[in-house]
């Protein structure tokens, strides 16, 4: 297991704006282009199972999380199949007036990886999906 905390990031959107986005498949189901055939499964009221293939080291992998949402504090995240499968992280928000700081905390392992390559391969899709949000939360917010 290797613990990585990532703080420090933050949107140009409030906290309520960032839900009313993720809660959006058109627009947050969509900001993840390297994610193919993307479903949801719905769970319970917060909660659902997200599924997409994608290429990870030149090879098409399937992806399977289970996330739980509380808003307007945040999502709980755990990895049930792909490389990190078995891994769990909470993404929580905090809100800055018109902006929303974001930390993400958790333990993270790999069926697949050897524990030396876990957190470089998870610090990286972090950045990724943060400048995917990013782009994806400015063309949402400019439209709403």
């Amino acid at each position: 297991m290797v613990h990585i905390v990532d703080e420090g990031s933050q949107f140009d959107a409030t906290v309520e704006t960032i839900w009313r986005f993720l809660r959006s498949p058109s627009d947050h189901g969509t900001s993840h282009p390297e994610h193919r055939n993307m479903q949801a499964t719905p769970l319970s009221e917060n909660a659902a199972q997200v599924s997409w293939e994608q290429d990870v080291a030149g090879k098409s992998v399937r992806v399977v999380n289970r996330v739980t949402a509380f808003p307007p504090l945040g999502s709980m995240i755990e990895m049930v199949e792909g490389p990190l499968a078995g891994s769990k992280f909470f993404n929580y928000y905090t809100p800055k007036g018109a902006k929303t700081g974001v930390t993400i905390v958790g333990e993270f392992q790999s069926p697949v990886l050897p524990e030396s390559q876990i957190e470089p391969m998870v610090r990286e899709n972090f950045e990724r999906v943060f400048v995917q949000d990013t782009a994806a939360l400015k063309k949402f917010s400019r439209s709403k």
